[in-house]
């Protein structure tokens, strides 16, 4: 019996010694993506910077497989393309300059939001991004920055509205249901503030930083600040917490 098992044994366990140990996340070394001076990037909906003077930046703890990524630079039209697996090294990516008025009001906003001091400066943010929206009423983006805006402005009604029509025309939708979160716990609506950031981990498939935070914080605000909020934390870490 012993011998029928042995050699019954000995193919599996030779295979399994020749069998390379694999990492579920296995990473790249880093990529570095040319494009224009001062453009945004993100990747998987995750911002991970802005290019620098010369118009580089490099990004890494990329894992592998199949991402996308996303560009945009004031005065160009925004790319969105697909890296595919084991793809590393320099990626070039050509924007063009665009005169569509909708998508310039658009990047005028942003910018005034992330400058914005005061609420002054925010209503002026706020109202750009009307215009955009009214140039452009299928603006997903525009809604969102919008709902940023009235959130640091307190006004919470408003900003629901805005993600409600972020998600009229883009149903799954992680960022906004991030923002969506950050609005009802400011609310102290901390029940439903958990489902949205629940949402949006969900929606982008793990990972959303901007959720993994205001979740943790939900949880400290509810006493439990032991391994729960702290391991939600360091899966935050890996990458800069920055809004759209």
């Amino acid at each position: 019996m012993a011998l029928a098992l042995s050699l019954f044994l000995a193919p599996r366990i030779a295979l399994s010694q020749r069998r390379p140990a694999v990492s579920s996340r296995t990473t790249l070394s880093a990529l570095t993506i040319t494009t224009e001076p001062k453009a945004i990037v993100w990747l998987d909906e995750i911002r991970r910077g802005v290019t620098d003077t010369t118009g580089k930046l490099t990004l890494t703890k990329i894992t592998t497989g199949r991402h996308t990524m996303r560009v945009r630079a004031n005065g160009f039209k925004e790319v969105t393309m697909p890296l595919l697996p084991g793809r590393g090294g320099n990626i070039a990516v050509k924007l063009l300059r665009t005169n569509d008025e909708a998508e310039l009001k658009f990047q005028q906003a942003e910018t005034a939001r992330e400058e914005a001091k005061d609420d002054a400066a925010q209503q002026q943010a706020a109202e750009l991004y009307r215009r955009a929206l009214k140039l452009r009423a299928a603006f997903p983006a525009a809604h969102v920055g919008l709902a940023r805006v009235l959130l640091d402005l307190n006004e919470y009604k408003q900003a629901l509205t805005e993600i409600e029509g972020a998600r009229a025309k883009r149903p799954v939708y992680p960022e906004a249901s991030a923002v969506e979160g950050r609005i009802h716990r400011e609310a102290a609506f901390t029940d439903e503030a958990s489902r949205s950031f629940r949402r949006a981990i969900r929606e982008a498939r793990g990972f959303q930083p901007e959720a993994h935070v205001g979740l943790a914080r939900i949880l400290e605000e509810m006493g439990n600040t032991q391994k729960r909020s702290l391991n939600i934390v360091r899966r935050s870490n890996s990458f800069p917490i920055l809004s759209r």
